[in-house]
């Protein structure tokens, strides 16, 4: 398949339009399932990147010894404590907690995965919840590695039952991982192994790195902007969040594509308005998340 590559003016044709007398309800309510012990900062940073990419409402879920140290990270989103395990990672139990609260607060859509570990019992909790969450998800960080701890077809299992869409996001090496390679070989294949899993999965596969690949079924992206700045940790972490940020606005199977090229865009392109200030070296993720709205401007002003 050979791809598109994403340019601006494609891009400022999918950037969401805000009604002046829309409410906070109107762009959608993300749950973000992340965080443990020693890892906290990426579930705040996929909260606060959420928020800054007009989600409407953003609730943290995080393992309830962590819920402290997550809330403090950013005061626009809201907390949810969950059951965790002694090591301070989400336990088993807590998917029942994240049930209830998916209803009762009316969830829109889900990002799993960033720094919730690879405990067992986590990865336990990751594979109910993919089995039975019905609403959006995005995938990534420890919620593609859960996948890695089952066989491929379990995996192909769980992706075809799902009644929701669902966009996985991994670098090169939870590429390899979900497609039993190497990192070498994905590298290699970058756009051919992104479409594999899209096809394979029923998913849209946003594969990282330079020139990130956004693939679907039927078609395949390649973004254009970012830099070495990015390569970092925490910046995967934001990229979660502007992409479910923009896919609860609109929390369909046909936006989920279109929302994660306009992220992958919009992310590469804070990276890149962020370094002409604070250079490549030493670039933070936060820094990223700093010039998003400058990054939303750019982009709608072509």
């Amino acid at each position: 398949m050979k791809p598109e590559f994403l340019t601006p003016k494609g891009v400022a044709k999918l950037l969401p339009n805000r009604a002046p007398e829309a409410h906070k309800g109107k762009f959608g309510h993300l749950m973000v399932v992340a965080g443990s012990r020693g890892m906290t900062g990426a579930a705040g940073m996929v909260g606060w990147a959420a928020m800054r990419s007009g989600a409407g409402l953003v609730t943290v879920a995080v393992p309830a010894s962590e819920q402290r140290l997550v809330a403090g990270i950013r005061p626009e989103y809201m907390t949810l404590p969950l059951t965790d395990t002694a090591e301070g990672t989400l336990h088993p139990r807590g998917i029942q907690e994240l049930r209830d609260q998916i209803r009762g607060r009316g969830i829109d859509a889900l990002a799993v995965g960033p720094g919730l570990s690879t405990h067992p019992r986590t990865v336990e909790a990751v594979l109910e919840l993919l089995g039975e969450a019905d609403i959006p998800t995005v995938l990534d960080a420890d919620g593609l590695n859960a996948l890695a701890a089952v066989d491929r077809t379990t995996v192909e299992a769980l992706f075809k039952a799902r009644r929701a869409p669902s966009v996985l996001t991994p670098h090169p090496g939870e590429a390899a991982r979900i497609l039993r390679t190497n990192i070498q070989h994905i590298q290699r294949n970058r756009v051919a192994s992104a479409v594999q899993i899209a096809r394979e999965l029923g998913v849209v596969c946003v594969l990282k790195g330079r020139e990130t690949v956004i693939a679907d079924a039927r078609s395949a992206f390649v973004n254009p902007t970012g830099n070495p700045g990015l390569a970092k940790g925490g910046t995967g972490d934001v990229l979660t969040g502007i992409l479910s940020g923009l896919w609860v606005q609109r929390p369909d199977k046909g936006w989920a594509a279109p929302a994660s090229c306009l992220a992958a865009y919009l992310h590469g392109l804070a990276a890149d308005l962020a370094v002409q200030t604070v250079t490549e070296h030493s670039l933070l993720p936060s820094d990223v998340i700093e010039a998003l709205p400058r990054a939303f401007q750019k982009a709608a002003a072509r």
